[in-house]
């Protein structure tokens, strides 16, 4: 899959969740959302595109999303 779908796709995500009034709450759901919803070869580019990259192309919640739920993305 193209990377940089991937990472509009992961940010338009972040985007509805990041409305949320609790931050943790959003940050769960998404990673839920993630997980349910993308291949696991999707999660794999994204979660390695961050390793490598850093991420700096996705939305700071997303980011602190997918790091913080990396083991549950796997």
């Amino acid at each position: 899959m193209n990377l940089e779908h991937l990472v509009k796709m992961a940010n338009q995500i972040g985007a509805f969740f990041e409305t949320m009034p609790d931050r943790s709450q959003a940050m769960a759901d998404f990673a839920s959302h993630l997980k349910r919803s993308w291949e696991p070869r999707m999660r794999r580019e994204l979660l390695a595109y961050i390793e490598t990259q850093g991420g700096p192309e996705l939305n700071p919640m997303v980011l602190e999303a997918v790091r913080l739920h990396a083991a549950t993305l796997q």
